[in-house]
């Protein structure tokens, strides 16, 4: 992972991440409503880590209303985005890698949505979050699983290493109880493949897919360098003739999301 290129992305994206980013919102919906179900509130001392926009951080603070909501997000200008939620005297804001930033100890619930799917280690951060929650503490995510935007991946051999839901259940069994687990997928439709690619630039998510290694039908080799007006019709003319439904192509989202409590020694 090329930290510092997905949070220039990331970054690029700020004005136009909140209005693309519909399937984010519904995910971050359906997490309250999981949280809702499991933990009782108020919940005093919650991180929220991958904040973004403050999508989902916005919902925490009204749903949950911790005493304390500290946000973090590895591109120091979300911050810029969370600007109304900082004027809460509970609410904070700490940039940096979460993988490797401190975060304080004895927090009521460690969350995020739609970011674990970057880290370089999910395994090794399950086993921190453990140590920082306290003992009757939550971690609770959504990340994406192995089918999320197939059809990118399929044509151009490059994509984030998904993990699927039974390898993170594996992951964090030895840490947490799991309370929930699910998948699911959702399908958007676009008129065709470059509003694919202007919705992928607009949420932020292009670090590692555009410019992309290109699989040409001549030889199936990757070509490894930025894309060309060439390569750019020679993919839209192979996403329009294999994901085509129609008068529109798809693109897929495949979301998990997982609410676990810490395991009592």
């Amino acid at each position: 992972m090329d930290k510092s290129l997905i949070a220039e992305r990331f970054s690029k994206a700020i004005t136009t991440y909140s209005q693309e980013a519909n399937v984010q919102r519904l995910i971050a919906d359906k997490m309250i409503h999981l949280l809702q179900e499991h933990l009782s509130t108020p919940c005093p001392n919650v991180i929220e880590f991958g904040c973004g926009t403050g999508i989902y951080s916005r919902m925490l603070l009204q749903n949950l209303r911790p005493k304390s909501l500290l946000l973090n997000d590895l591109c120091e200008d979300m911050k810029y985005c969370c600007e109304d939620l900082l004027k809460e005297q509970q609410v904070a804001f700490l940039p940096g890698d979460a993988e490797t930033i401190f975060f304080p100890n004895s927090s009521s619930l460690i969350t995020s949505c739609s970011t674990l799917q970057w880290f370089e280690s999910p395994e090794k951060f399950f086993q921190r979050c453990n140590t920082l929650l306290n003992e009757q503490g939550y971690f609770a995510f959504s990340t994406f699983g192995k089918d999320n935007m197939k059809e990118v991946r399929e044509l151009t051999g490059n994509g984030l290493p998904y993990r699927s839901r039974k390898e993170l259940e594996g992951a964090l069994s030895p840490h947490f109880d799991i309370l929930h687990s699910e998948e699911e997928i959702i399908p958007l439709r676009f008129e065709n493949p470059m509003k694919v690619l202007y919705h992928l630039k607009q949420t932020g998510v292009t670090g590692l897919s555009i410019p992309v290694p290109l699989h040409t039908e001549q030889d199936h080799k990757i070509k490894e360098h930025l894309w060309t007006r060439g390569d750019l019709h020679h993919f839209c003319e192979c996403y329009t003739r294999q994901f085509s439904q129609g008068s529109t192509v798809s693109l897929t989202y495949h979301p998990i999301y997982i609410i676990a409590k810490k395991k009592k020694v």
